[in-house]
Order: C-alpha cells, then sequence, then structure tokens
C-alpha cells in the first residue's frame, strides 16, 4: 500500500514536512498493532469453552485438533501405525473415516475426481450449518468452479507478483522489530511480532486498509478456534463475509492497486461479489492465522534449540531448509477440508463407500515414518521432503510461496536483532489451544536480552 504526502508543506522543527508526516504514519500503525493484539487476547481469555458441552463426541474424534505441546497427541500416531485410514466415530449418521498416513492422506488430497470439498456436502448432511453459510472461496467448492476462481487467482500468486511485496515485507518486520525493542520488560511475541506481521502484509496484499485490520483478525481466529463450537466457527466466517462485502462494493467504486482492486480491475465482468468476498476471505483466514502460528510456534523451537537459534543467526544457508522443516514439523493446519467421496474406491486397503467424509490428519501425516527417519524431532539438516503442510492436489494452499516469503524473512532478522532472546517463564507455563484446526500459542513472553 503506498503512502502518498502533500507536496508544499512547511518544515517541522527542521524536518521536511514529508519525513514527519510518515513518522506519525509509522506511530500511529505501531499504536493500532499494539491495540488489536490487546484486543486479540482479551477475546480469546474472555471467551471460554466447557468441553464438557462436546462430551458426546469421542477422544478419538478429537485427537486431530489437539496436541501435546508441540506434538499431535500420542493417539494419533498410534493409531496411524495400526490403521493409516480408521474409522472416525461422529454424531448425525455420517460414516467418517480418518486418515494418518502420508501415503493415504497424498492418495485422498490428491484424488480430485473422487472426492468433494463443496460446501454444500455439509449443509445436506444436517450438521447444524446452513447453505447461506457457505464461505466461498476456493477451499470449500470443486471444479469447474474452483477451476475458473483459482486460475483467475493464480497469476497474482506467482514469486514474479509477490516479489513486490519482497521490500514491504522486510519493512514490516524491522518495524515490528523497533516496536519491540523500545518496549520495556517481557515482550509477548504473539502479540508484538507474530500477529502482526502476517496482518499488515495481508493488508498489502489485499488492499485492505490498516484501520479495518481488528475485524479479519478477530473473524479469523474465532472460525478456527472449536473451542467455541461449530455455531460461533461458522457464524464467524458468516460475520467476516458480511465485512468483506463491503470492502469489496468500496473496491468495485474505486478498486485500489491490492489483489482486490486488480481483481476488479482485469477481471470484474467474471466475478460477482460473492466470489470476490469469498476469495478475499480465503486469502485472510488462509495467510494471517497460519503465519502467525507459525512464527510463533516457529520461533518457541527456536529458543529451546540453541544451537538451531545460533544457525539460524548466522549462518543464511540454513534459513530456507530450516523453514521447511519447521514447516513439516509443526504442521499448523491440522487437518485438512473435509472431503466427501463421490463414487465407490479403495485407498490404502480401506475400502470408501459413495457419500463418506474423509478427514485427513495434517499433522499426523508429516510425521509418518514413510517420509524419513525420525520424523518426531526437528532435524534442520533433513534432506527436503514433499511435506503436506500447504496440503496437496488442487487444493493446495495458493498463498505457500508468501508464507515462506514471511517466514524466511521474520526468524533471522528476530534472532540476529535480539540474539540472547530468552523465554521469560517455563515453557511447560505456556498456554497452547486446546481444540483447533489451526494449532497456536496464546502467549509467548520472551526477555529480549
Amino acid at each position: 500500500m503506498a503512502y502518498h504526502t502533500d507536496a508544499g508543506l512547511a518544515p517541522v522543527d527542521g524536518r521536511p514536512a514529508e519525513a514527519v508526516q510518515y513518522c506519525a504514519m509509522s506511530n500511529l500503525r505501531s499504536n493500532i498493532v499494539t491495540w488489536l493484539g490487546r484486543k486479540y487476547f482479551s477475546r480469546i481469555h474472555r471467551n471460554g469453552f466447557d468441553l464438557s458441552k462436546m462430551s458426546f463426541l469421542p477422544d478419538a474424534t478429537l485427537a486431530p485438533l489437539r496436541r501435546e505441546g508441540l506434538d499431535p497427541v500420542a493417539d494419533l500416531s498410534r493409531t496411524r501405525a495400526k490403521e493409516p485410514i480408521s474409522k472416525l466415530p461422529l454424531p448425525f449418521g455420517i460414516n467418517a473415516w480418518l486418515v494418518t498416513g502420508y501415503d493415504e492422506s497424498k492418495a485422498v488430497l490428491g484424488k480430485a475426481k473422487g472426492f468433494s470439498s463443496d460446501f454444500t456436502n455439509l449443509a445436506e448432511r444436517n450438521i447444524g450449518v446452513a447453505a447461506q453459510q457457505n464461505p466461498g472461496g476456493l477451499g470449500f467448492s470443486d471444479p469447474p468452479v474452483h477451476t475458473r476462481l483459482r486460475r483467475l487467482l493464480t497469476p497474482e500468486f506467482t514469486m514474479r507478483r509477490l516479489s513486490r511485496l519482497t521490500p514491504r515485507i522486510h519493512a514490516i518486520v524491522e518495524e515490528r522489530l523497533d516496536a519491540m525493542a523500545a518496549a520495556e520488560g517481557p515482550v509477548d511475541l504473539v502479540e508484538a511480532f507474530a500477529l502482526p506481521i502476517p496482518a499488515l502484509v495481508i493488508c498489502e496484499l489485499l488492499g485492505v486498509p490498516y484501520e479495518d485490520r481488528e475485524d479479519f483478525q478477530r473473524h479469523s481466529t474465532a472460525r478456527f478456534d472449536l473451542f467455541g463450537g461449530a455455531n460461533a466457527s461458522f457464524g464467524a466466517m458468516s460475520d467476516q463475509l458480511a465485512y468483506l462485502h463491503g470492502i469489496v462494493r468500496k473496491q468495485r467504486e474505486t478498486p485500489g492497486d491490492g489483489l482486490l482492486g486488480m481483481l476488479v480491475k482485469e477481471h470484474g465482468d467474471d466475478l460477482d461479489d460473492q466470489e470476490l468476498a469469498g476469495l478475499a476471505d480465503g486469502v485472510l483466514t488462509g495467510g494471517l492465522e497460519t503465519t502467525a502460528s507459525m512464527l510463533a510456534l516457529g520461533t518457541l523451537v527456536l529458543l529451546q534449540a540453541p544451537d538451531q537459534f545460533a544457525a539460524m543467526r548466522d549462518r543464511d544457508e540454513v534459513v530456507d531448509p530450516f523453514v521447511e522443516e519447521l514447516l513439516r514439523y509443526l504442521t499448523v493446519v491440522q487437518v485438512a477440508f473435509p472431503r466427501f467421496a463421490r463414487e465407490d474406491m479403495e485407498i490404502g486397503g480401506t475400502k470408501i463407500s459413495t457419500g463418506d467424509l474423509v478427514l485427513c490428519s495434517l499433522s499426523g501425516a508429516n510425521r509418518d515414518e514413510k517420509l524419513g527417519p525420525d520424523m518426531e524431532r526437528v532435524d534442520p539438516h533433513r534432506q527436503s521432503s514433499s511435506h503436506l503442510a500447504f496440503g496437496h492436489g488442487i487444493h493446495r494452499c495458493i498463498g505457500a510461496e508468501l508464507a515462506r516469503m514471511e517466514l524466511r524473512a521474520a526468524y533471522p532478522a528476530l534472532v540476529r536483532r535480539f540474539p540472547h532472546m530468552r523465554l521469560a517463564g517455563p515453557a511447560e507455563q505456556l498456554s497452547f489451544r486446546k481444540l483447533s484446526i489451526v494449532y497456536g500459542v496464546d502467549e509467548l513472553p520472551v526477555v529480549l536480552g
């Protein structure tokens, strides 16, 4: 997003007016980020949930959404070793399968013609959501709708197009580091660093006003956090879409230089408001919560591994492979979009019938020993593997390269600015999300020096 200054302004305190205006804008953005972070976390702590309300669901059903620290629960690995595709007990009379094996997950995710991801599958099965709650976009659509929308969006996510964001990403990272350095006492790395970086980058990408950031941060988190129940999650989708429809209307009137403005200018006649809002919704929710969680949890890994911290600080060549290993190891998107079988089939020796729901545990698949030895630990020297952190097949995350750009910029900059950074308290006292599609930590207090 470009900032323009008026020509001919008078100097202030000997400084050019443009510099004064730029400093004021930087201070304003810093204050907004801090305030939004506080609002975000007060909401998390205020909105609790009594797990007894979900007592009708067996532990095996919830296992893919739970973790023990940074690791998937042990039940998940035991299930994978015994049955890479196992029966998943669900209510509503749904015949469901949990896929925890790597090969089996890749087969399901790559079988676009055999499975449907369309939202109407959820509504038609009467599981408490209605067709009008469909968020649209790529994740909940099938070809040919998915094919058409992805074809329109893909050019905006090529490395050539994304490269224009590189200077701004580095500037955003430095701004956050400066704000952290100016803070007194321990700093919450989530609030001060991990959350605002992807939020600001997505503002740049979409052309969303900074002052509107609170809305999509709040809704993005709520839809992935099932601690509030499925109705709250789908309610957050509806609220966010209503907000995005307003943004789309503004872009229709005056297209900007961001992603939405470009889509309006180049494909406005081929996209209705519902489709545009759905695409924006996918970019927001796919790139905000996930990257924020990766930044926070990846930093936690570094803080608990001094050798890896030092390598990230001192050696440029370790950054890219280490980011890939963190993506595999953490797999913050724990499960893929649900798939429904279009036909009878057999995958990994398991017979799946037409209409069955299939849920792929990405966190389970990425710890499968078929990928290599000792997959339960971080190995920055591991040979690059085709992990499933971004999914696979036609629904693979379209923003994968943007996420990599942010992670590759943020991790080394953080440890180089604060080479003596350490946790402000015992790691055992950290509060992680208890039941969430996107895994994360609520707060990460650190001492910078």
